[in-house]
C-alpha cells in the first residue's frame, strides 16, 4: 500500500448558488435551475427529478453566484447528454462578475479551463478563489442536464474564538470580512492569496498572523509557514529575495512568542535568528546609513525610494529591538543587551519620512519620531493614493500610538468599507478610494459609462483581472479593532497578564472575546455620556489583570 506523506488540515463544504446572475436566450430550461438545484442531492440519478438543461447558444451560457468569496471549485452533476457522449464544458471563475464574463488571467492556478463532462456523471473541476462561475457548453449543437451544481469549499473549519461587535454595525461587518479573508488564506500553509498569490510571504504573514491572534488563538499553520520560510531560505539568503521580508520574520517571530509563549517553538529559531542578524548588521555602515539589498515595503511606496530607506532603517531598529527581548526570553541578556545598543545607535540617526504615510509610521512605531513633529503629518492625511491594504494596518497602530483612535475608526469605515461599498465579501490586493467615484459593484453585470472597477483599475503586479479580490495582507483592521477597541493586549509572553484599555473613541459600545492559551477573554465596554468607559471582564484562570498604564517591559509589539 503507498505511503501517506501527509494528511490535510482542510474540510470540504458544499455551497448552492444564491443567484443566476445571467444567461444567454434560451440557454436554460427550465429557466428556474435554483430550484431544482436545492432539490439536488448531489448524487446522479436515473429516476430523481429532472435537472435543467444547459445548451449552447451564440449568447452563452450561465453565471451563477454563490453569495461569498471561496476557495476551491465547483462540483457538476450531469445526467443525460446528447448520445450519451461526453460534453466539452468551458468554465470561467471570477472572484467579480466581471473577471468571470470575460477572460480571467490564468496565474498562480488555472481560472479559465475547458472540463469534459460525461453522461450520468459527477465531476469536481478548479482550484482558486472565486465568487463567480460562467458555465458555457462549447459545441453547437450540444447539452448538459444540470442536476447538481455546488460550489466545493476547501478550509479550514475553525470555531471563531475571538469575535468583536460594537454599536456601529459597518464596523462589525468590517471586523468579520477580515476575518473571514484570512480563514480562507489559512490553507495547508499561510497564502497572501486564494486566486493569486498563493504563496508564503513574510511581510504580507505579518498583519494575517495578527489576525489569527485575534480570531482563532494558536493555529499550526503560522509556524508551519515561518518555518517554511526559514527552511527554503538558507543563510544568506533573503526571504522572498528582500531583506526586509527577512526582518518581518523577525518581528512575526516576537509577536507570535508574544501572544502564545510557546518557548520551545522559539528557542528552535535561536541559531537562524543570531545568523539573520548578523547578516542584516553587515549591511549597516558606522555611520548608521543602511545598505540593505533588494529594498521593498510596499508597491506604492516604490516610487518613492527616499522613503523607502527610510522605513526600512525603521523596520532594522524594530527587528533589533524584538530580537532583544527574544534573547532575553531565551535566559541571553548579554547578547539581548548588544542587539538593544545597536538599535539605540541607529535611532540616533532620525531621517525624514517625506510625504510618505508608511515610512512615518514606521518611524513613530519604531520611536524615532512622535507625532507632533511636523515631518509626521502625512501620516494623518486622507489615504486617497498611494497607499495599501496591507501597509494601512500599520498606518492604524501608528495613529493609535499617537492616541487618534476616532481618525483610525474613521479611516477603517471610509477605506476599508470602500470595498464593501463596491460589494466585497473579502478585503482586496489594493484599494484607492478614487476607485468609488462612479465605480459600478463587483457583483453587478458591467454597465457602459460606469467604472468596472475589476476589469479596469489596479497597478504594479495587481492590475485588472490579475488584482486578487482576496489577500490576506488586507485583513489588518480585525486586529485592530479587537487590540484597541477591546483594548486586550498581552502585557507578558502567552498571557500571563493582560492589558485592558478599551477605547471607543466615537463609538457607544463595543463588546467581544480574544484568544489566549489559558482560554478565551471576555468584555463589554460600554461609553457613558461623560466619556468615561465602563468594562465587565472576565478572565480565564491563569491570566493576571495588569495596570493598562504599564509598558509591559517593551512586550508591546506591532
Amino acid at each position: 500500500m503507498p505511503q501517506i506523506s501527509a494528511s490535510s488540515p482542510l474540510t470540504r463544504q458544499y455551497l448552492l448558488p444564491t443567484r443566476i446572475v445571467w444567461h444567454g436566450d434560451g440557454a436554460i430550461d427550465p429557466p428556474d435551475m435554483l430550484r431544482a438545484l436545492e432539490r439536488a442531492s448531489g448524487q446522479v440519478s436515473v429516476f430523481g427529478p429532472k435537472g435543467s438543461i444547459l445548451r449552447q447558444t451564440d449568447a452563452g451560457g450561465m453565471l451563477v453566484d454563490f453569495g461569498r468569496e471561496l476557495h476551491g471549485g465547483i462540483q457538476l452533476v450531469v445526467g443525460q447528454t446528447p448520445g450519451q457522449q461526453p460534453v466539452r464544458l468551458r468554465v470561467r471563475f471570477g472572484e467579480s462578475v466581471s473577471e468571470a464574463m470575460h477572460s480571467p488571467v490564468n496565474d498562480h492556478g488555472m481560472h479559465e479551463l475547458t472540463v469534459e463532462t460525461a453522461w450520468m456523471s459527477q465531476s469536481d473541476c478548479g482550484s482558486t478563489g472565486f465568487r463567480f462561475a460562467r458555465i458555457d457548453v462549447v459545441e453547437a449543437g450540444n447539452f448538459v442536464e444540470i442536476q447538481g451544481l455546488r460550489a466545493i469549499l476547501l478550509a479550514r473549519d475553525l470555531p471563531a474564538i475571538g469575535h468583536f461587535e460594537c454599536s456601529d454595525p459597518r464596523l462589525n461587518d468590517i471586523w468579520q470580512t477580515g476575518a473571514w479573508t484570512v480563514q480562507l488564506n489559512m490553507q495547508d500553509y499561510l497564502w497572501d492569496g486564494i486566486k493569486r498569490d498563493r504563496l508564503v510571504w513574510m511581510g504580507d504573514l505579518h498583519p494575517e498572523m495578527m489576525v489569527i491572534n485575534a480570531v482563532f488563538g494558536h493555529c499550526d499553520v503560522v509556524t508551519a509557514s515561518l518555518d517554511f520560510a526559514r527552511e527554503e531560505t538558507p543563510l544568506p539568503g533573503w526571504m522572498n529575495t528582500m531583506s526586509s521580508y527577512s526582518l518581518w520574520w523577525i518581528l512575526a517571530q516576537h509577536d507570535w512568542y508574544l501572544y502564545q509563549g510557546d518557548r520551545d517553538y522559539l528557542r528552535r529559531q535561536r541559531e537562524y535568528l543570531l545568523g539573520l542578524l548578523a547578516q542584516v548588521e553587515a549591511c549597516v555602515a558606522g555611520d548608521g546609513s543602511m545598505q540593505l539589498p533588494a529594498t521593498m515595503l510596499d508597491h506604492p511606496m516604490s516610487r518613492f525610494p527616499a522613503a523607502v530607506l527610510v522605513g526600512h532603517q525603521a523596520l532594522v531598529v524594530l527587528a533589533y529591538e524584538a530580537a532583544g527581548r527574544l534573547l532575553r526570553a531565551l535566559d541571553e541578556p548579554q547578547t539581548a543587551g548588544e542587539w538593544e545598543a545597536r538599535a539605540r545607535r541607529l535611532r540616533q540617526r532620525v531621517p525624514d519620512p517625506g510625504a510618505s504615510k508608511q515610512a512615518a509610521a514606521l518611524l513613530l512605531l519604531a520611536g524615532m519620531r512622535d507625532q507632533h513633529d511636523p515631518a509626521m503629518q502625512a501620516l494623518f492625511q486622507p489615504p486617497d493614493r498611494h497607499f495599501s491594504p496591507f501597509f494601512g494596518y500599520y498606518v492604524l497602530q501608528a495613529r493609535a500610538k499617537a492616541g487618534d483612535y476616532v481618525g483610525c475608526l474613521d479611516l477603517i469605515r471610509r477605506y476599508w468599507g470602500g470595498m464593501l461599498d463596491l460589494g466585497a465579501t473579502t478585503f482586496w490586493e489594493h484599494f484607492d478610494l478614487d476607485w468609488l467615484e462612479n465605480a459600478g459593484r463587483i457583483d453587478e453585470l458591467p454597465v457602459a459609462g460606469r467604472r468596472d472597477v475589476h476589469a479596469e483599475c489596479g497597478e504594479f503586479c495587481y492590475t485588472k483581472f490579475r488584482h486578487s479580490l482576496c489577500h490576506g495582507w488586507s485583513a489588518g483592521p480585525t486586529a485592530w479593532l479587537s487590540r484597541h477597541v477591546l483594548g486586550i493586549h498581552p502585557g507578558a509572553p502567552g498571557f500571563e497578564t493582560v492589558t485592558i484599555a478599551p477605547q471607543l473613541g466615537d463609538l457607544r459600545w463595543a463588546s467581544g472575546a480574544f484568544p489566549t492559551p489559558f482560554g478565551p477573554i471576555h468584555v463589554e465596554h460600554r461609553q457613558q455620556d461623560d466619556g468615561k468607559v465602563t468594562t465587565k471582564l472576565e478572565l480565564p484562570k491563569g491570566i493576571c489583570l495588569r495596570d493598562s498604564d504599564s509598558t509591559g517591559d517593551g512586550w508591546n509589539g506591532l
